[in-house]
């Protein structure tokens, strides 16, 4: 099974009223569920041992310091007003992060330039970090999301003019 397959898999299940979903041929095993207690999707090593884009440094999701990052990105609340633009959609389900580490300043922030295929966010997914890159060049009106949130397949991540 290619990482193209589970992606189709984890977007039907997604988008589906099932609450948990398994799947088993061969070495490959998938297990999904919505349930609070299990909230991302898991995989054995197997199944997918290439990342799509894999960073350089992995992000440790961290409260304390992650916080810190998560002050000086402008809340999306604040920046909603007046944004325009092409929205950035997740291609993935998985946990956003707007920098590179706790310490790291964000990829983007509101009103920067960007260049097709700079880095957006960064999406967690089955212990793989899948950099999201933007789509054209532009400038950032608006980012959709909060450091370390859960994101959906499909949900605005950035906003580009």
């Amino acid at each position: 099974m290619n990482l193209n397959d589970i992606k189709d898999l984890m977007a039907q299940f997604d988008q589906s009223s099932l609450r948990e979903f398994s799947y088993k041929n061969g070495t490959d095993e998938l297990e999904f569920s919505k349930n609070e207690a299990r909230l991302v999707s898991e995989v054995i090593p197997q199944v997918a041992p290439a990342p799509l884009l894999a960073t350089p440094s992995p992000v440790a999701p961290t409260s304390a310091p992650a916080e810190t990052v998560a002050e000086e990105v402008p809340a999306p609340a604040e920046t909603s007003v007046a944004a325009e633009g092409d929205v950035v959609e997740s291609p993935l389900v998985g946990v956003a992060y707007l920098a590179a580490g706790p310490d790291k300043p964000a990829f983007v922030t509101v009103g920067d330039s960007v260049k097709k295929g700079q880095t957006l966010v960064i999406i967690e997914a089955m212990k793989v970090m899948n950099e999201i890159p933007a789509p054209k060049d532009g400038v950032v009106t608006e980012i959709l999301v909060s450091n370390e949130e859960m994101v959906e397949f499909g949900k605005g991540l950035v906003r580009i003019k």
